[in-house]
């Protein structure tokens, strides 16, 4: 039972190729490349030079994230996706609330508003 053949073919469809870990690893190898030559070369206006090193990263995320924790549309794949995006989701609502927090405490904390003498006066 625990090899079954619908299992076999399940634990085998979640995974990669060589072939295919090899052309993840090639490509990311390629965006890591020209990320260090756009920035040793200076080929690129220095303006321009922060949008395209996030273009090239990610590039970068979205190849490994394909290539290899494989996430796509496929059925098998299915699983890994939805994961990673409540994972995101999740991620997101904690940072947000934070920092929602740390807003408000900074807003009603700090008497900005009041000058030091009118703050003695008060005691």
């Amino acid at each position: 039972m625990a090899n079954s053949p619908t299992r076999i073919a399940h634990r085998e469809a979640a995974h990669g190729s060589f072939t295919s870990y090899l052309a993840g690893f090639v490509i990311c190898l390629v965006l890591t490349g020209l990320s260090f030559g756009v920035v040793t070369s200076r080929m690129i206006p220095h303006d321009r030079l922060f949008p395209t090193i996030t273009g090239l990263a990610v590039a970068q995320l979205i190849v490994q994230l394909i290539f290899f924790l494989h996430l796509g549309t496929a059925p098998e794949q299915r699983n890994n996706t939805v994961i990673f995006v409540l994972t995101g989701m999740l991620i997101a609502i904690v940072v947000a609330g934070s920092l929602w927090v740390m807003h408000n405490a900074n807003t009603n904390m700090m008497p900005t508003h009041m000058s030091i003498e009118r703050a003695r006066a008060k005691n």
